[in-house]
């Protein structure tokens, strides 16, 4: 099972470079948020969206095949009828992870990451699982630093 702590810990200690496929370059957007997150922890990010040429100050990929780094992770952002094709991606370019965010779920994409050898997670947000299983949530359950019991100066 991919979602036990201890196989979630592994993948996110070990998978230190993740493409990030449907990746915003709006700062506003779920996906920004999490892989600003897990590069200021770190990772690297290789943004994967056909609509830019650079997010996060990291050459855009139009797709996984054109990535020219190994890549540890998938995390994909996308709809759950858009995994299917990106599982097979992952699969091609020797990824050891297909992570589908929160509200995403492929079965299908899942069994045929897990049959080539794959760790798979459906429906879960890598920076909360980070943040959960390395010390980054805090009482108001997220480190935005926008809550602080500072008064202002």
């Amino acid at each position: 099972m991919t979602d036990d702590i201890a196989t979630l810990r592994r993948i996110l200690r070990d998978c230190r470079t993740i493409a990030v496929v449907g990746l915003s370059a709006e700062w506003h957007r779920p996906s920004f948020f999490a892989a600003k997150y897990m590069q200021q922890h770190g990772y690297r990010i290789v943004p994967v969206n056909p609509r830019y040429t650079e997010v996060l100050g990291e050459r855009c990929f139009p797709d996984l095949a054109a990535i020219d780094v190994p890549v540890d992770m998938v995390d994909v952002f996308r709809r759950t009828d858009d995994v299917l094709p990106i599982a097979r991606q992952a699969v091609a370019i020797g990824a050891h992870c297909l992570w589908q965010q929160i509200g995403v779920v492929n079965r299908h994409a899942a069994e045929l990451a897990r049959a080539a050898g794959l760790a798979a997670v459906m429906d879960r947000c890598v920076k909360i699982e980070h943040a959960r299983l390395f010390g980054g949530l805090h009482w108001a359950g997220v480190d935005t630093r926008v809550i602080s019991a500072r008064r202002p100066v």
